[in-house]
């Protein structure tokens, strides 16, 4: 049966991983290691737990009020052919699919001669945000991103075109009068 490694298992009613209400898919492991980044413990390729596949599907077709999934992490696209397995499962249970990696689209199309599976799994995904985190770009004040490099995308307008095709109405930072304004950092 085929497997697949989380950081935890399937997270329900998300507001902040895409629009609507979402379920998260945390994967575990990535190979990217951004300085900053905000999941550092799914970095690791032999942490998390190994699920089966059909189990998280079956915890997908149990959901009640959502609009979606979204695949994170970690990185999805180190696991493509199980995540793969998922969108594909969520798309005939007419969820939309968001991705979240740290790969911009161009090398994710360089890399499909390498991994079949990277462009199976785009032909399933509604949106991607691609790139890697940069602290350097960071902002709080992103819709569904952590630094301004960072790109959400149409995918399957980008890939009946051969490039990467942007979302624009996610482009607009949130503004804060003086008064409210976030500071780039909490401190407690």
């Amino acid at each position: 049966m085929q497997k697949i490694r989380l950081a935890i298992p399937l997270q329900t009613d998300s507001i902040v991983d895409g629009p609507g209400i979402r379920a998260v898919v945390w994967t575990q492991g990535c190979g990217h290691h951004c300085k900053g980044c905000h999941n550092q413990e799914t970095w690791d390729f032999h942490g998390g737990t190994l699920y089966d596949i059909e189990t998280v599907k079956q915890d997908i077709k149990a959901l009640e009020n959502h609009d979606g999934i979204t695949l994170s992490g970690g990185d999805p696209l180190f696991q493509a052919q199980a995540c793969y397995e998922l969108a594909k499962y969520a798309k005939e249970l007419e969820l939309n699919v968001w991705c979240y990696t740290g790969f911009t689209f161009e090398q994710l199309l360089s890399m499909k001669e390498k991994d079949p599976y990277i462009l199976k799994l785009l032909e399933q995904v509604d949106v991607l945000v691609g790139g890697r985190f940069e602290l350097s770009q960071k902002s709080l004040n992103l819709k569904f991103k952590g630094s301004r490099n960072q790109r959400i995308i149409d995918v399957p307008k980008s890939l009946e075109l051969g490039q990467a095709v942007l979302i624009h109405k996610y482009d607009q930072e949130k503004a804060w009068t003086q008064k409210y304004q976030k500071p780039e950092f909490l401190y407690i």
